[in-house]
């Protein structure tokens, strides 16, 4: 596998995996989260396919674009990140309206009830006083510089 395969396997396997851990510690692990951090997934959610269009493209010119685009959507969530842990870490303000929204039931007002409502501020889990909006930050910054790293040493 060359430098630009690696950036595609990266650009689809990090948001991945990322996603993956978003959702098993809210589905599995009971952490719910709050508004910034269904705000830092969202880029995940876009990387994924555009991370497939480049590895199904890579033979044309486009390849090389979504590879690119994932790359930017992996550095967002990052940016994202770094906002939500400067929240947590209290180096500045937070967004008011920060809470949860209610799920998908069928009885909307039961949901409104039965819906925790997480505050922004607050990291719900450390490791090594690293928030997982701290985590997400450094592995989806790092990820998006290598990836770019890796796309420029091949398309020099």
């Amino acid at each position: 596998m060359g430098s630009i395969g690696l950036a595609r396997t990266l650009a689809l396997v990090v948001p991945v995996a990322l996603l993956a851990g978003a959702l098993g510690s809210q589905y599995l692990g009971g952490l719910y989260p709050c508004e910034m951090c269904h705000w830092q997934r969202w880029p995940h959610y876009a990387a994924v396919p555009l991370a497939l269009l480049s590895i199904v493209l890579r033979d044309k010119g486009m390849g090389t674009v979504f590879l690119w685009l994932a790359a930017v959507a992996i550095f967002a969530s990052g940016a994202i990140g770094v906002f939500h842990a400067g929240v947590e870490y209290g180096w500045w303000e937070g967004l008011t309206s920060c809470s949860t929204s209610p799920g998908g039931g069928g009885d909307f007002l039961a949901d409104i009830m039965a819906t925790p409502v997480i505050s922004c501020d607050q990291p719900q889990w450390t490791l090594f006083g690293i928030s997982l909006a701290g985590f997400n930050a450094i592995i989806s910054i790092g990820a998006a510089m290598v990836i770019a790293w890796l796309t420029r040493k091949t398309t020099r």
